[in-house]
């Protein structure tokens, strides 16, 4: 009976401990296993602005745009590193895709994103461009020429509002540099949370618009749900 006891002890000791084990592994796989952050952004950049723009459009300063003498893209220093091996455009890919899984240095490597300017369904990152709702230029022509280079350089990477968009390469490259006067999203749906996003930025920074830019946000806002 003893050596019976003693025998059943001994496995019971032996199955806590391979328990043990077990559990310590799997531990160890997790922390070695490349992250795969959360893909809903807080306020996807196709939201619906959930108040009404035009109070903010009034509010803007009405300017003459100035001039480029001095600007620079190094003026506006961007992708900033986040922690955890990832820059300024990973979080932004990680926020606004579905799916998305990233190798060990953050990049994406695999994911679902919709360009909200063109429609367009896109699985390579690569084929993404991350855009500054107001690009960069337009910001130095509206008052950013007057800002420090540590000012810009929040502008460039504020992950906190709708400053950063990731869209198709192809419509980001269409847009330029040019404000709403002169480039529109072809997603005319989109038209509305496009220019609430505009003056949203222009806003919180306190940036100028000029008198045609002004009118086209208007006619944007507009077409905005009452």
């Amino acid at each position: 009976m003893s050596r019976k006891r003693t025998t059943t002890w001994a496995s019971v000791a032996v199955l806590i401990l391979l328990m043990v084990i077990g559990y310590y592994l799997t531990r160890y796989q997790d922390s070695t296993t490349p992250s795969q952050p959360t893909t809903t952004a807080a306020q996807p950049p196709g939201t619906p602005p959930a108040q009404d723009p035009a109070p903010l459009l009034a509010g803007l300063k009405i300017a003459s745009e100035g001039k480029m003498a001095g600007y620079s893209r190094d003026r506006f220093p961007h992708w900033s590193g986040q922690g955890n091996s990832c820059d300024t455009r990973e979080v932004v890919l990680q926020r606004q895709g579905a799916d998305v899984r990233s190798d060990k240095d953050c990049k994406a490597t695999a994911g679902t994103w919709v360009s909200a300017y063109d429609g367009v369904t896109i699985t390579d990152a690569g084929k993404l461009d991350i855009d500054h709702t107001v690009p960069l230029a337009e910001a130095w022509r509206s008052g950013a020429d007057k800002w420090t280079d540590e000012q810009r350089q929040k502008f460039a990477n504020d992950l906190d509002g709708i400053q950063l968009v990731a869209v198709s390469a192809t419509s980001n490259r269409s847009k330029g540099d040019q404000d709403p006067a002169k480039w529109k999203p072809p997603v005319e749906t989109y038209w509305c949370t496009y220019a609430a996003n505009w003056v949203t930025v222009k806003s919180t920074y306190g940036l100028t618009v000029d008198q045609a830019e002004h009118d086209a946000l208007a006619a944007m806002i507009a077409v905005c749900p009452r």
